[in-house]
């Protein structure tokens, strides 16, 4: 039995038991052959654009006996599904830029698919702003550490019409929060997790003590210039950088 790291078990435990899985990116397809193996799923696509990669999932596959239940499959994102093929698609250790590109493109593969599992290394907010405008329900968040490196995935569901999806979407983006003295915008939401917001941990609390640093490091250094367009990204930077401190301060109350 495959045992999966930190990273991509939390991303198993949001795979839609009973359907068939799509891993895109699928590497030594270490995910779909662990959770066919645990009898999570009954069957799984791993697909993934490079041949090395492609190699090292069929030989993962072959090991565990699963050539029947797992196929490997060569393709550029989600051009390696069917219309309808998959329940859940799952993309992890990407930049949130390129998961969005994969998504943006799938077209009819996306079709029937009821479930995302996306885990972006970096660019989170990319993703959120995409399942927003696209009408997705973002159902759940995962921040987790792991070697030192902290990570987040994003669970979101398809809605049933674009009515359910406004619903949802507007009452997680423009709700109250507990404890927030004030107001918190879909801005800073975007960016921080509307979930992680609402159960904010001490993990939390230290990612983004470690990123409102970085802002002040990155505005300093910008602040040697005097031309406009680092004037403009100073100021943005200022502006998303006392949005966080906001956020840390009425949580440390």
């Amino acid at each position: 039995m495959i045992e999966l790291s930190k990273r991509l078990g939390a991303v198993a435990e949001q795979v839609l038991p009973g359907g068939t899985l799509a891993d895109i990116g699928t590497d030594h397809a270490l995910l779909p052959v662990a959770l066919v193996q645990r009898g999570h799923i009954p069957r799984a696509v791993a697909g993934d654009i490079h041949e090395g990669p492609a190699a090292a999932a069929e030989r993962q596959v072959r090991a565990a006996g699963l050539e029947d239940r797992v196929d490997v499959r060569i393709g550029n994102g989600l051009a390696v599904l069917r219309p309808g093929e998959a329940a859940t698609i799952a993309i992890a250790g990407m930049g949130g830029g390129t998961i969005v590109d994969i998504l943006s493109s799938g077209g009819e593969a996306l079709a029937g698919v009821r479930r995302l599992v996306l885990q972006p290394n970096i660019g989170e907010r990319l993703v959120r702003e995409w399942l927003l405008r696209q009408d997705w329900k973002l159902t759940a968040e995962t921040l987790l550490e792991e070697e030192g490196l902290m990570y987040e995935v994003l669970t979101a569901d398809r809605a049933t019409d674009p009515a359910e999806a406004r619903e949802w979407n507007e009452a997680l983006y423009e709700g109250p929060v507990d404890g927030a003295g004030a107001p918190v915008p879909r801005a800073v939401r975007l960016l921080m997790g509307p979930h992680l917001l609402r159960r904010p941990t001490e993990l939390f609390v230290r990612k983004w003590t470690a990123y409102s640093a970085k802002l002040d490091a990155l505005i300093e250094q910008i602040g040697r210039s005097d031309s406009l367009e680092a004037k403009k990204k100073r100021e943005e930077l200022s502006q998303e950088r006392n949005e966080v401190n906001e956020v840390l301060s009425w949580l440390s109350k």
